[in-house]
């Protein structure tokens, strides 16, 4: 058969037969002319409502979900046609408001018009399309972005402390000599061209922070941003300490670092704080040579080529495509940077390949599972759980693509204005709750309440207690 979207009336009335509606065939092709498209756009108040009139409960659900399946069936195809599987209209690649995304709608896209259809009143809409539309917002969940902040935060910890422990293990130049690479070996070594390697990652960053500042979902943005970053550098940690290359350039200083005196003689406490320390320093300057941190032996592989690569992955992903600008330049700034990595002989020719394909193909993988949530099956639900537990917590509530939307300062400024109203009214709300309360309490009471409870309070959290706790009786 052909497109769902050029199905006439014939072609409808042999598909309700074979999912065994064959009893309303009659009825909605020949009587009402049902073709594909109307056939996509009906929903249950169409089919409860005159003049279609069905009255089997039953029939209905199962018609309704046959129809829903051909829907997800159909998504490709109408997508690949121009359509908006909701609507059945033709969308724009490039909308007014979702700047420079394409536009990909599915049947769980909660920024399609779901409520559009031939001519019957949104007020009339059916349930199922009232479930979706409660839930069609993009939810930013702010507490779920800290946990991913916080997941970040202890891998670059466990990061910098590995970074101590390799350090120390780092062969000895003399006995291990740099290993043959053909780029090292064929590239002279430039002094300053690690130092323009971060200085590049520090343009990088500036430009992310601009996109995250401006766009609409910057939480979600921040959490998967959060949750890569820290998942590649903690498989980095794992190569890290596996393995120890020799040092692939002769020009670096790399020692084990002399230790205190007393830690000489086994203090195994001591010998922790003292990498913690360390560990800190590291940590605090960000593992760059510009904020006076140097280390050696963490080769495999080069995280300077992970935050390049993941910086310039997330500002192309999360930007207009028509500014190919931009795009260029973060790419320019990607493959310099790599290139002054490798010019400054600070890591293989392979740690910097290997870093640049993990992180890109992570990155891939995460956005490829996550715009496509809404189409996977149950097996494929479960595996991710396994597999993937962090992504399946993070992207749970996020089951479609996460458009290309920008707030305007004046924008900002007043959702931040609203923000904080809203809070005021709920505060303002709870204070007069209370007086009112404590207003229609016996006297008696009211000076139990004062004496025990209320004396020495200062803040609105620790008063609720006593009005739930009033409520309840």
């Amino acid at each position: 058969m052909s497109s769902v979207v050029n199905w006439n009336p014939r072609e409808v009335s042999i598909w309700l037969e074979k999912k065994g509606h064959s009893k309303y065939s009659q009825q909605l092709t020949e009587e009402h002319c049902i073709d594909g498209r109307a056939l996509l756009l009906i929903n249950e108040t169409d089919l409860k409502s005159p003049p279609i009139s069905i009255n089997i409960l039953g029939d209905i659900k199962r018609l309704m979900l046959d129809i829903r399946q051909l829907k997800v069936e159909n998504r490709q195809t109408l997508l690949q046609l121009g359509f908006d599987p909701i609507s059945l209209l033709t969308k724009p690649v490039c909308g007014s408001q979702v700047y420079g995304t394409q536009f990909r709608p599915d049947p769980f896209n909660y920024y399609d018009d779901i409520h559009m259809n031939h001519g019957s009143d949104v007020t009339t809409a059916s349930s199922h399309s009232s479930e979706f539309e409660e839930d069609r917002r993009l939810k930013p969940e702010i507490w779920k972005t800290l946990i991913a902040m916080g997941y970040l935060f202890t891998v670059t910890w466990i990061t910098a402390f590995v970074m101590v422990i390799v350090h120390d293990r780092v062969p000895d130049m003399k006995k291990y000599p740099p290993l043959p690479d053909i780029f090292l070996d064929n590239v002279p070594y430039i002094p300053w061209a690690f130092h323009m390697c971060e200085l590049t990652g520090t343009v990088l960053c500036f430009v992310w922070l601009t996109v995250l500042v401006f766009h609409k979902h910057r939480f979600i943005l921040l959490r998967r941003f959060f949750a890569l970053s820290g998942t590649v550098f903690l498989l980095r940690c794992i190569t890290m300490i596996i393995t120890s290359l020799s040092v692939p350039g002769t020009h670096l200083e790399c020692t084990p670092r002399k230790k205190p005196a007393f830690l000489d003689d086994g203090n195994f406490i001591g010998d922790m704080v003292y990498k913690m320390q360390q560990a800190y320093v590291i940590w605090r300057g960000a593992g760059m040579s510009i904020q006076g941190v140097r280390t050696c032996g963490d080769y495999m592989f080069s995280g300077h080529t992970v935050a390049l690569t993941m910086l310039n992955f997330f500002i192309t992903e999360y930007t207009p495509r028509d500014i190919y600008l931009l795009h260029t330049f973060s790419w320019l700034m990607n493959m310099f940077g790599i290139f002054f990595i490798l010019s400054g002989h600070e890591h293989y020719s392979i740690d910097v390949f290997i870093a640049f394909y993990i992180t890109s193909r992570l990155f891939l993988y995460y956005h490829t599972l996550a715009n496509n949530q809404a189409l996977s099956n149950n097996v494929d639900s479960c595996r991710t759980r396994i597999w993937f537990p962090l992504f399946s917590f993070f992207e749970s509530s996020c089951c479609c693509m996460v458009p290309n939307e920008y707030e305007s300062i004046i924008e900002i400024a007043e959702n931040l204005a609203c923000s904080t109203y809203n809070k005021y009214l709920v505060i303002k709300s709870a204070i007069k709750t209370q007086i009112f309360l404590l207003r229609s309490l016996p006297s008696n009471q009211k000076t139990q309440i004062g004496s025990s409870t209320l004396v020495g309070t200062s803040t609105i959290g620790s008063r609720t207690p006593i009005i739930l706790h009033k409520k309840k009786r």
